[in-house]
């Protein structure tokens, strides 16, 4: 039976950890999130993150942007808040409506702000190998996964998926501590006989227990990133009755990755918050 990875354990240790930190550092970091649009998971999601705020003494914002913002009026409410000198970090909430162009509001984030670790400077900082912000489900991973003892360096790890939030930047942190990755995707062919080989394997498809038992060998760690409501129930991207009988760790959903995202998201703004009272990010 396999041991259970429990995040949400990992990530209250971490967070009164990171509460003490900020008290003892004299600073008073400050979060702003952005939201467009009315969409519930979406409006959950932020709530959680400022009571995560709240709980480690950062203060934060949240502003809210009708469905129909267009994509110039979103950019011009980061800029307002790259501008702000009391604002440390910046989210805005993933996805945003079909009218806004996604990618042109992540590149109007100052990357010295950019906490979720999305532009294009942070990407590549992280694929080059010297990370300054990193996205805050793969960090949570590795957190996670450390915070157990596992050992990555020299083992075969398999990442089902290539989103740029997760799949990719995932790859590059387990590439970066020397593990041997490989990253599958839609057009893989016979993706069972390729994560049947892997030491690691690491699940961001967004398709409910997509990922089952005879796909994984045996005494794998299994990372579930997925978070599929279905007949309003939360299953992640792994069959997980079936998978912890042959897998030596899995992470459960929920109560897995999820809130190592929040505890990094506040980690990464604490770290903003130091590095701006130092000065200009070079």
């Amino acid at each position: 039976m396999a041991v259970i990875l429990d995040g949400k354990a990992v990530s209250e240790r971490r967070l009164e950890l990171l509460r003490e930190a900020i008290d003892e550092s004299g600073l008073s970091p400050r979060l702003a999130t952005v939201l467009v649009g009315d969409d519930p998971a979406s409006a959950l999601y932020v709530r959680m993150k400022h009571q995560a705020c709240e709980r480690v003494h950062i203060g934060s914002i949240n502003v809210t942007l009708p469905a129909d913002a267009t994509t110039a009026r979103v950019v011009e409410t980061v800029r307002r808040l790259n501008a702000d000198p009391e604002i440390n970090g910046i989210l805005v909430q993933l996805p945003l409506p079909a009218g806004v162009d996604e990618e042109a509001v992540i590149e109007a984030v100052s990357p010295a702000k950019d906490v979720d670790g999305f532009h294009p400077c942070n990407l590549g900082r992280l694929f080059s190998g010297r990370p300054r912000y990193t996205p805050c489900t793969p960090a949570g991973i590795m957190t996670l996964l450390a915070e157990y003892g596992i050992d990555l360096a020299g083992r075969r790890a398999v990442v089902v998926g290539r989103s740029i939030d997760v799949g990719r930047p995932i790859a590059a942190l387990l590439l970066n501590a020397d593990a041997t990755v490989t990253i599958c995707h839609s057009r893989t062919k016979d993706l069972a006989s390729v994560t049947r080989e892997a030491d690691i394997v690491v699940a961001a498809v967004g398709k409910p227990r997509f990922i089952t038992a005879e796909m994984i060998g045996e005494g794998a760690v299994v990372v579930d990133v997925g978070t599929n409501r279905v007949e309003g129930r939360l299953l992640g991207d792994v069959d997980f009755d079936s998978v912890r009988e042959r897998a030596a760790a899995i992470t459960p959903v929920p109560g897995g990755v999820g809130p190592m995202t929040i505890a990094t998201l506040m980690e990464n703004t604490f770290a903003a918050a130091r590095r701006q009272a130092c000065g200009p990010a070079p």
